[in-house]
């Protein structure tokens, strides 16, 4: 009786939480995944270790990992995570109205525009839906999505780009051949287009990644090109080639940021220099990821993006 008692005490969102502390190894990401604070989820972490008798996570130098007893209560929260996400679908089909939470992974720069605005209308559509979303390279969305970490995965792909799409549903939604973003009192500014060949003495403003991060170096083909300053964010970015402090390239997912002084040029280069960008989700029909691709593929499709 006092096994059954204690086990009547799980709660879907302390399994929950228990399920992305440990998916991430930190208690601060899973807030940060899940919506919640640190300290919320330190507590239904609490509430579950009490439930369970013994602790569920130990430190180590990289974060925090399941103990035995963790790893235990793991492996029946994600059967009932997984189930009681089943009967969730199910419920809003069945009231032909979808509801729930997803999560949603989106590489950087789709954080701009595409995204803001496929929540925008999802809310106004479908306000039952809950998006949670995670920024991340392409390569690490796609292991995450196969993962069950993500339900979708909005990525990008350039020339030469070798992702494992097998077995995963994939579809367009974006299309553009990159441009390079140089000051209004640039040599080359007054131009509509230049070659590859005009950029090879320029000083470049590139983008600084992390391992398995996509991100957008000199233009392609420029031997020993002249790197003067390595940025991740796109505001400073921009902001550096306002001031006069290098150019850059710069893809279509940014063009609407750029402020006053900046101007785009088209670049006259027969080689493969379009990205595009892919909504990916499982095989396994979801109708919420369904609904939420659906709704990214009218953004993406709408003349203002």
């Amino acid at each position: 009786m006092a096994e059954h008692g204690r086990m009547a005490e799980f709660s879907l969102s302390g399994l929950r939480a228990v399920q992305q502390v440990a998916a991430t190894g930190s208690f601060t990401a899973a807030a940060d995944a899940l919506g919640y604070t640190q300290s919320a989820i330190s507590r239904q972490v609490a509430a579950m270790e009490q439930v369970a008798g013994a602790p569920l996570f130990e430190r180590h130098a990289r974060g925090v990992r399941p103990t035995t007893v963790g790893e235990v209560l793991l492996r029946h929260a994600t059967v009932l995570l997984d189930a009681a996400a089943a009967a969730e679908r199910e419920l809003a089909a069945a009231r032909e109205r979808p509801a729930g939470r997803l999560v949603v992974g989106v590489y950087p720069t789709g954080h701009l525009v595409l995204l803001p605005r496929a929540l925008a209308l999802l809310h106004q559509e479908h306000p039952g839906i809950e998006v949670s979303p995670h920024s991340n390279g392409s390569r690490s969305l796609l292991r995450m999505l196969r993962a069950h970490q993500v339900e979708v995965a909005i990525i990008v792909r350039a020339p030469g780009d070798d992702y494992d799409l097998t077995g995963l549903r994939h579809e367009r939604l974006l299309g553009a051949r990159l441009r390079v973003a140089v000051p209004d009192n640039h040599r080359l500014a007054g131009r509509v287009s230049v070659t590859p060949d005009d950029l090879r003495d320029e000083s470049w403003i590139v983008g600084a990644a992390g391992p398995g991060d996509g991100h957008l170096g000199a233009w392609p083909g420029i031997d020993q090109p002249r790197i003067a300053y390595a940025v991740k964010d796109w505001h400073a970015r921009l902001g550096m080639v306002a001031a006069g402090l290098g150019i850059t390239q710069v893809p279509g997912s940014v063009m609407s940021m750029m402020s006053r002084g900046i101007t785009a040029l088209r670049v006259d280069d027969d080689g493969p220099h379009t990205r595009h960008v892919l909504a990916v989700t499982p095989q396994t029909g979801n109708p919420l990821a369904a609904t939420f691709v659906g709704v990214l593929r009218r953004v993406a499709g709408a003349d203002a993006l």
